[in-house]
Parts: structure tokens; sequence; C-alpha cells
């Protein structure tokens, strides 16, 4: 969190000015400097990243069938099922647990309209395995980066990449609205649009353009995350020094499995995932999560459930177990560590021990 009396500072000049929401001067500053900070062209911020799924949804006109992944948070595919959309699942790839380029085509059906990607704990998908797939059959691509704030490949950011990218800035990211989202975009036609839907569809105070919804951030939430801006590069650098020492201390250890580095990326390092092989580590991943709560360490179990084992997706086709192998296998294996700025290396080192000290 930012210094409270900097916070403070900027409450008292939303007191005086009285603008509390619609576009006030935090909220106009902020998308500007966001758009600079991250590379992209445009990009129109929410009260949080769920109704900005649901308003690319929107933005698009996506019907019919999506493609997407099982191993997300569930709010990729709740915004889906707001918009009446149907999910079709498919596997993801076991380097680094996104959604799988070679086995979309295969579930591509004349209802297909659209491919959901998620940047799974920030690192990017096969982007251009993406693109030639929805090229080849005319559909959308709108990348979920809930994750990905500030990851860019050879020095290109990638919310450039597919037809519109959402981003998350709830309390638990790297860079935090508190709550909060982004919808990022490739021209100011369709940031006007976007614009638009999130402001119940007015154009202007007498004409409505489109069926909208109000997501719009308010002042509070824009001024907290220009603060989180000034420190946003420190913050990172932060994630990464506890991020090396895990790599450092964990990569020998028999049992744990580690997501390798992507090639020619910056990443904000917001996770720690680490797949436990019961065989090989000796205990399982859920006594492993348990145990560390003995010690005050509260691990994540990020992805699990699959979102395609709750009721509301479960019984659809696409959904069966045996069609997710590796999805499956990952969810019941996954734990992320404890990773954030303000971690003492010190007690990166404890945890290390523990893991170390555990595997029978």
């Amino acid at each position: 969190m930012p210094p409270l009396r900097e916070f403070v500072e900027s409450l008292e000049k939303i007191w005086d000015s009285r603008w509390l929401t619609n576009a006030g001067p935090f909220h106009q500053e902020l998308e500007k400097a966001l758009a600079g900070r991250l590379g992209v062209k445009y990009l129109s911020l929410f009260s949080n990243g769920t109704l900005a799924l649901i308003t690319a949804l929107q933005a698009l006109r996506i019907r019919g069938e999506v493609i997407t992944t099982p191993y997300s948070f569930v709010a990729t595919t709740h915004s889906l099922k707001w918009n009446g959309i149907k999910p079709v699942f498919v596997d993801i790839e076991p380097e680094y647990l996104n959604i799988d380029p070679g086995r979309i085509e295969a579930a591509i059906t004349s209802e297909t309209t659209a491919i959901l990607p998620v940047h799974v704990y920030g690192n990017p998908c096969d982007t251009a395995g993406i693109q030639r797939i929805a090229d080849a059959y005319d559909l959308k691509v709108i990348y979920d980066a809930a994750h990905a704030f500030g990851t860019k490949r050879r020095g290109n950011s990638i919310l450039n990449c597919g037809d519109l990218s959402i981003l998350s800035f709830h309390a638990t990211k790297v860079f935090s609205t508190i709550e909060g989202g982004a919808i990022v975009c490739h021209d100011e036609k369709m940031k006007r649009h976007i614009d638009d839907l999130k402001n119940f569809g007015f154009r202007d105070e007498v004409t409505v353009v489109a069926s909208g919804i109000n997501a719009k951030m308010n002042e509070l939430q824009a001024a907290y995350g220009l603060l989180q801006l000034k420190y946003i590069d420190e913050w990172i650098a932060k994630n990464k020094a506890v991020s090396d020492c895990y790599r450092a201390r964990l990569g020998s250890v028999e049992g744990l499995g580690l997501i390798p580095e992507p090639p020619g990326c910056s990443l904000p390092y917001s996770y720690f995932p680490v797949l436990i092989d019961s065989k090989e580590y000796g205990m399982t991943r859920d006594e492993l999560y348990e145990k560390l709560k003995e010690y005050n360490v509260f691990g994540r179990r990020y992805f699990y459930p699959l979102i395609s084992s709750f009721s509301s997706y479960r019984d659809l086709p696409s959904a069966a177990a045996e069609n997710l192998p590796v999805a499956v296998k990952t969810a019941g294996r996954i734990l992320c560590l404890p990773i954030y700025g303000d971690l003492a290396l010190d007690s990166v080192e404890r945890i290390c021990d523990m893991l170390e000290m555990f595997r029978r």
C-alpha cells in the first residue's frame, strides 16, 4: 500500500473539488498514465476486472460459443455466462499452464465466435499461435490479462495482442486500485464505444447509444492507483528478488516443480507457483498446504478447483475430466507460495528451509 499521508493528500483534493466519480481529474490522469506505463494506445478504467470482462464481450458483440481455459479464476467464465455465451473448455499446455493452441482448432464449431485465453501467472500465452487460428476462422480474441500487468515479450507489451485485453486491479494484484480493472483496445472508436458502455450507454446528457452498465472507476480508486503507479517499479523489483530467492533455493528440491521463466520476457512476478509431486516429495499438495499453515505460512491452491468442476459448468461436454488431463493434474498439484514486495528475504529463506525439511 502507498504511504497513508500521500493518500490523505489526494483525498483532500477530492474533498475540495467534490468530484467523486464520472471521469474526474484523477480518473483522467490515471488512464493516461497507465497507457503510457503499459505501452498501449487506449485504456479504459473500470470499477473491477469482472465488469471489464463482461463489457469487453458486449463491446465486440460476442455470442454463441467461446473457447476458453478451465485453469483460471472463475470470473473468466462467469463473464461468458452473464452474457449468455456458452464456454467451451480446452486443455492447457504443461509448461506455462496457458491454454494449449494445439487443442483450440478441434473445439471450433459453427457457433464459435471468439477465444478467451488467460496469461496465467503473468506468463504470456502463445499469442502468435492463437492469432493464426483466430484469423483462419474469423474469430475474435479477448485476453484475460488479470495477472499480466507490465508483462512484455521482447520489449513489447502483450496487452497489444488480440482484439482486447482485460486487466484486474484488485487488492491482490501487483498494481491495485483496491478494486478496479481496465480494457485495453487499439483504436479511438473502440475506446469511445467502451466508455459509452461502462456509463449506461450515455454519449452525452440526453443521448443513450447502447444498453450500457455502470462500471466506472471512482475518484478515490483512481487516486489510490496513481500512488500505486508511483511505486510500482520498486515493488516489482522486490517481487523479483523474492522470486529469484525461491528459484535459487527450490530448483533442486526433488518433488517441487517450478514453472520456467519465459525467455525474452519482463514479468510482474506476482505469483510463485510450485507443482508438488507427492511420490517424489513424500507429501501431497494438500498435506503441504496444511503443514505450512501450522507455521503461519499461507500459500494458495491457485487454481483449484478447476472452473470446469464447479456446478455451473460441470455438465458441459467440454468440462469432462478426460478432455482436460493436464489441467486436472495441475489443479491437484499447484501451490502458490507467498510473494509480495514487503516479504523479507530472510522470511523467504525460512519458507525454503521448511519446504526442504518437510520433504520425506
